[in-house]
């Protein structure tokens, strides 16, 4: 499925081989290479060799998954491997992987080996707590960090620069900061431009993020790399027992809090998000929103974002968040099941749109709210967005735009 998404993302009709390990890859006029990796700085050394005619590659970042397709790897994988996964909880396993296929495929095939049901987000998180500290995940992260520092660590340093980044209290790391731990924790006196240097070092790596132009660090933006760093760190680093910090972390994964609440509703949004996403440039037909005109969807989105926090307040979140410049979309998906949207729904989407109109200022010209609702709206409810222009679909709208994107239809989940 990542395969499909990242072909999709070529020019159509363009032929493409994956070179499992870049020692064989080599030049072919008729079927140009494609090398998808993870941790694209461990090899970027390879892609200027003479193998590889240095300068005629082109680095392409492809990003994460989006958790419609997520989704759609994790349950594939759960066919492959005979794992137990339900249809709805398939985008929250997306989300919580942030959309890695590496992950994603993993904890699906340690939950088949385990024998238990991805039923809920506790169940995945105990199953990616065996495997980020025992398992797949552990093994494939943990050969890639060592092999990466035993490049230019010859004293030892980097890999405590690099376990006591993941522990810094929020994103960004201080330089300083690790410099004064080093000292505490290993009575190594380094200076704090050597600490850089280090940590410029482990940013070609994918480890942590580094921003030249800024001069700032910060962590990688994935969960499970930072919380593996940190297992990885006192297991490799500090010599601790293993089976105790595994166990630690299987108890720490179990008392974490449900990040999806309504696992049907995401799924709606999560398929909403994929409408637009594979509509771009494309004018819809009216019906599927209940509109007067037709709806042409923006040529570009610079983001699609799931579960966004609207300003200060926390019980404002927008279940999907789209910006084409100075076009936005805000969608709502309830997933109700004998049960209709009404006026307080509406209106509470209405208010979403003023805050957010606020917040942009005059530079947002066009802000379109699209309302879905698995069984329709009361006719009190059609009523105000047809006032206010607000789109709307229930599930066969919604079936009808995933067919017109070439996309799968909802799945009957009660």
């Amino acid at each position: 499925m990542f395969l499909d998404e990242f072909q999709h993302a070529c020019e159509p009709n363009y032929n493409f081989a994956i070179v499992p390990l870049m020692r064989h890859a080599m030049e072919s006029p008729t079927c140009p290479h494609f090398v998808a990796v993870s941790t694209f700085g461990v090899l970027s050394g390879e892609l200027g060799s003479p193998r590889l005619l240095s300068g005629q590659s082109i680095r392409k970042p492809l990003g994460p998954m989006t958790d419609y397709w997520g989704a759609e790897l994790a349950l594939r994988s759960a066919r492959y491997y005979s794992a137990d996964l339900p249809e709805d909880m398939a985008p929250a396993v997306s989300a919580r992987c942030g959309g890695n296929p590496f992950y994603i495929a993993s904890v699906v095939r340690r939950s088949a080996k385990q024998g238990k049901t991805l039923a809920d987000e506790q169940t995945f998180n105990e199953i990616l707590a065996v495997d980020l500290s025992s398992g797949f995940i552990w093994e494939e992260l943990r050969e890639q960090v060592e092999s990466w520092i035993k490049r230019f660590d010859d004293v030892g340093v980097a890999k405590w620069v690099l376990y006591l980044s993941a522990f810094e209290k929020d994103e960004w790391i201080k330089p300083e900061r690790i410099r004064k731990k080093l000292l505490q924790r290993e009575a190594r006196d380094v200076s704090v431009e050597s600490v850089r240097d280090i940590l410029i070092k482990l940013s070609r790596g994918d480890l942590l993020d580094y921003c030249e132009m800024g001069g700032w660090f910060r962590k990688a933006d994935e969960p499970i790399l930072v919380d593996f760093l940190r297992v990885w760190g006192r297991i490799a680093v500090e010599n601790n027992n293993p089976v105790k910090v595994r166990q630690e972390l299987i108890i720490e994964y179990r008392s974490l809090k449900r990040e999806i609440h309504h696992r049907l509703g995401y799924l709606g949004g999560v398929c909403m998000a994929q409408v637009l996403s594979n509509t771009r440039r494309r004018t819809i037909p009216a019906r599927f929103f209940h509109t007067t005109e037709d709806i042409a969807v923006p040529f570009y989105w610079v983001y699609i974002l799931h579960r966004t926090k609207l300003g200060a307040t926390p019980d404002i979140e927008l279940d999907v968040e789209a910006a084409a410049g100075m076009e936005m979309w805000i969608c709502e998906s309830k997933w109700w099941r004998s049960s209709k949207a009404g006026v307080k729904e509406v209106e509470s989407l209405l208010y979403k749109g003023r805050l957010l109109r606020e917040k942009e200022g005059p530079g947002l010209e066009i802000l379109r709210l699209w309302f879905f609702a698995h069984d329709g709206f009361t006719p009190d409810a059609e009523a105000l967005m047809a006032e206010k222009g607000v789109l709307w679909s229930d599930r066969t709208d919604l079936n009808g735009l995933l067919a017109l994107a070439g996309l799968k239809q909802l799945p009957d989940v009660q």
